[in-house]
């Protein structure tokens, strides 16, 4: 049985978001801090609060592989195969990245894209229509939270929206595995 959604809090993400305003919330891993990631002020304004170096690049989470191929001008065949046949939170580093704030992608134009297995992420991306950056919710060098009891205050000050979904979940879920993959459908595995 699907979950109740509280589509008010998915509703205030929203226009959060296209405000370029910056969100903290849960993903399928771990509480996450996002913003639209066609919006270069908002990315920005990302990177400073969590203080991080603007040439580390961020993830995006997408609905499906439909809108995957909206920001990447390549999408090897064996990462459409990986993203159908995944059953735990899996992100690929994809070659290429197009219509993304300018900030976003890695040196190499590459970028880090999730399909969320979560039905909050899956709905906020669903009605944004757009991907949503999702990058840990800490300082830049500190751990990641493991829920979000964990997070910093002084982060969650920062934040223009903090969605209520599994606030008090102490569920302790996984990171995602990591694999880059290149144009020519050669691969590395980066985080098993």
């Amino acid at each position: 049985m699907a979950p109740h959604l509280p589509y008010d809090d998915i509703q205030t993400c929203i226009q959060v978001l296209r405000e370029g305003g910056l969100i903290l919330y849960p993903t399928d891993t771990i509480w996450g801090i996002g913003c639209d990631a066609s919006n270069n002020d908002a990315v920005k304004k990302l990177y400073a609060i969590k203080k991080r170096d603007p040439g580390k690049s961020m993830l995006i989470l997408v609905t499906d592989t439909n809108m995957v191929d909206r920001y990447v001008n390549v999408l090897p065949d064996i990462a459409e195969k990986l993203f159908d046949n995944t059953t735990t939170p899996l992100t690929l580093i994809l070659p290429d990245a197009v219509n993304l704030a300018n900030d976003l992608p890695a040196n190499d134009q590459s970028i880090g894209v999730r399909i969320p297995d979560d039905p909050f992420c899956q709905e906020l991306l669903r009605r944004f229509r757009r991907p949503i950056v999702s990058t840990s919710a800490n300082f830049s060098g500190a751990p990641s939270p493991a829920s979000f009891k964990d997070i910093n205050p002084e982060l969650i000050e920062k934040m223009d929206y903090v969605a209520n979904w599994k606030r008090e979940d102490r569920t302790r879920n996984q990171a995602s595995s990591i694999i880059k993959i290149n144009v020519d459908g050669s691969f590395k595995i980066i985080r098993e």
